[in-house]
Order: C-alpha cells, then sequence, then structure tokens
C-alpha cells in the first residue's frame, strides 16, 4: 500500500512510524509544510493515564521518552496570595521540539524521510496513493477542501489566551488567579525542561478589550502579561514563539473520512487545553487508525471501523473538555469562592470526578476541604 500522510505533528509522524515499523514494505511518504527544527508553542502535557495507555502498545517508545520528561504528583493553584495542592494527579511533560525530533528520528528508523518544507497544494498531487492520513492540525488543508463531506463544524471559546514559555521553574502543574483594576487574569504554567516552563495565559474578552490587547503588539503584550503576573514570574520574563492572542477553535468531524482520505488529530477534532489531551489525543489517533487498517483489508471498511471504534472515546473526551472551557470562561466569577470552595469547583470541573473518587484520588485534599466545610482545619 502506499501511504501519504500530510502533517509533521506528533499525530502525523506517529502513525507513519508506526506503520512502517509494521508494515516495512509499504510506502509512507510524510510531507511537512515547516522546517525539521521548527514548532509553535513549548511544552506538551501527559497525564499518567495517557502515558500508560501508550505503554500498552508502544512500551518501546514510552521508555525512550520517559527519561527527557518532567514529573509531577500535584496540581497546586494559586488565588489571592493562597495556594492549595491537589495531591494525586499525576502528570509529565516535555518539550514540544524535543518530543518532534524524537519522533522524527523513530520515523527516519522506521525507513521514512519526512519531506519537510514541502506544502501540499492540492489533493490531486497525491494521486497514486491509496490513503491520504491527513494529520494537518487546525486548518487541514483535506478538511477544508471536503468540509462538507466530512461534515465539520467549527466554532470558538469567548475567552482569550496567549502562549508564552519562561526560564521559571514551576514544581508542579500549576494555575495562578489574577484581579486586576481592570479585569482578571488565569495563567498554565509547568516546566518542560530543567531550565524552561510553559506559560499560557488567559482572560476573559471583556479584559482583554479593557487593556487593549487588540492595538499591542507582540512585545507590548508580553510586557503586560510580565506585570500581571510579576510575582509568579519571580523576576523572570516570558519568552514569546509566535504568541498572539487567539480564540481556542472547537473542530469537529461527524464523518472522519471521506473517499481514500481519514482524518486525525486536531484536523478531526480539537480539546481545550485546560484538560491537556491534544498530543495524547492526536498520537491515540494515529494508534487506533493502524489497528483499524490492520483489521480488514477493505479500505472502505477499515476507516468505518477507525470511526465507530475511536468516535465514542473522543467525544467523550471532547465534551468534558467542553464542560472545563466552560468553568474557565467564568473563572472570574468563581475566584470570588473561598479558596477551599474555589478549588473544589476547579477540580470537578469536567464532571468526571465526585467526591468519592476525589478521596481515592485525592486524600490529603480532601481532607482539607471536608475539614474547611466543616469549619475546622485538615488533620
Amino acid at each position: 500500500m502506499r501511504i501519504a500522510v500530510i502533517g509533521g505533528g506528533p499525530g502525523g509522524l506517529y502513525f507513519a512510524y508506526l506503520w512502517k515499523k509494521r508494515h516495512p514494505e509499504d510506502q509512507v511518504d510524510l510531507f511537512e509544510q515547516n522546517p525539521a527544527d521548527a514548532t509553535w508553542g513549548f511544552g506538551v502535557v501527559f497525564s499518567d493515564q495517557a502515558l500508560e495507555f501508550l505503554r500498552a502498545d508502544d512500551p518501546e517508545t514510552v521508555d525512550a521518552i520517559a527519561p527527557h520528561m518532567e514529573s509531577w504528583e500535584n496540581i497546586t493553584l494559586n488565588l489571592h496570595g493562597d495556594s492549595v495542592a491537589i495531591d494525586g494527579v499525576g502528570f509529565s511533560s516535555i518539550g514540544r521540539l524535543e518530543l518532534l525530533k524524537f519522533l522524527q528520528q523513530r520515523a527516519l528508523d522506521a525507513g521514512i524521510t519526512p519531506r519537510f518544507d514541502t506544502q501540499i497544494q492540492a489533493i490531486d498531487q497525491l494521486n497514486g496513493h491509496d490513503l491520504i492520513v491527513a494529520a494537518d492540525g487546525l486548518n487541514s488543508l483535506v478538511r477544508r477542501a471536503y468540509e462538507g463531506d466530512f461534515g465539520t463544524s467549527l466554532s470558538y471559546s469567548s475567552n482569550k489566551f496567549v502562549w508564552y514559555g519562561t526560564s521559571k521553574r514551576f514544581d508542579t502543574l500549576s494555575q495562578t488567579f489574577v484581579k486586576t483594576d481592570r479585569g482578571t487574569f488565569n495563567a498554565h504554567h509547568y516546566r518542560y525542561s530543567p531550565t524552561m516552563s510553559t506559560f499560557l495565559v488567559e482572560c476573559d474578552h471583556a479584559t482583554w478589550q479593557a487593556y487593549g490587547f487588540a492595538y499591542k503588539d507582540v512585545e507590548q503584550s508580553k510586557g503586560i502579561c510580565e506585570e500581571v503576573f510579576a510575582d509568579t514570574l519571580g523576576g523572570h520574563c516570558l519568552v514569546s514563539n509566535k504568541s498572539v492572542w487567539r480564540n481556542f477553535p472547537w473542530v469537529w468531524n461527524e464523518h472522519w473520512s471521506f473517499k481514500n482520505m481519514v482524518l486525525l488529530g486536531d484536523a478531526l477534532h480539537s480539546a481545550h487545553f485546560s484538560i491537556g489531551s491534544g498530543t495524547r489525543l492526536a498520537i491515540e489517533d494515529a494508534i487506533a487508525l493502524v489497528k483499524a487498517l490492520e483489521s480488514d483489508v477493505h479500505l472502505a471498511t477499515a476507516l468505518h471501523r477507525y470511526q465507530a471504534t475511536r468516535k465514542p472515546i473522543v467525544q467523550k473526551l471532547v465534551d468534558a473538555a467542553r464542560t472545563s472551557a466552560s468553568w474557565y470562561e467564568h473563572f472570574a466569577e468563581h475566584m470570588k469562592l473561598p479558596l477551599m470552595d474555589f478549588a473544589y469547583s476547579y477540580i470537578t470541573r469536567s464532571g468526571r470526578i465526585d467526591d468519592s473518587r476525589l478521596r481515592a484520588m485525592s486524600p490529603a485534599f480532601m481532607a482539607r476541604y471536608e475539614a474547611a466545610k466543616n469549619g475546622g482545619d485538615a488533620p
């Protein structure tokens, strides 16, 4: 079989590597419009659960990546100068570029030579390929060319966000909520290497307007965010990398394939950054697509199986992401709560965690929360 993969992000690279490793006789052509060392953003996060899922299918890859990851067991919330830790919430992170370089090498080792700096302008450039895998992100060429056939829907969250890095090293995945005289901000920050952290800043549209960010350039916006989060940054600066204000885009497709074309990752669906699952979903899509293609010699049947098997799982996670995003769109109201009530509202925001699960997962936090509810101090 001859396969074209459009997009050299984690999903496209992982699919290409995995298929070529299992089917060395097939031809896999991977096209990426950017240079090999180009990336947008800073670090990516995997929950412990996501890593275990990947380990079950590809322990060799996880074992190779794990030594290069930063890991922690708590989430820290910072509100009005106070902090609370939520224990038992394990995550690991790695630099996005480091992850891409690792997957690029895996693809090369499997016998694939990715074609970087190569932009596919039209689908007919790929005539002769039996399968076209569109892993080309939110602005997917394949999806946009056949939106009606894929049943594409696109909408946007109302909050604004901008993605920075910083040399400040944070102990855990943290959230810092700040109120100023012109509005409220939140920063999602976590280390992804011994010397660097992701620092994503978010605010509602009213705050964004009050600060005039629409009329500020990249450096001016960065300066304001450094001032707002001066205490959190502790003298460290923010680092830009295509760091412009955006609204989060919600992408969904009712039909995951059309003819010999199939979508995966952000080209197919998006999940809000507040649950940190974009890269995980893309890699899990790649695994599911490989398994479906191996399950049936008929391409149409295999692509149908990919959707039928994977879609309910993704739908559940995307629904949770939408619920989580809704909480963030009202975080200014939640900030009026006492610290422990605020933390409880935060950790239960997606609707996937109830009290019994919290007691098992985060016993120290729940002891403190229940003591606060009863008017006492946690043991």
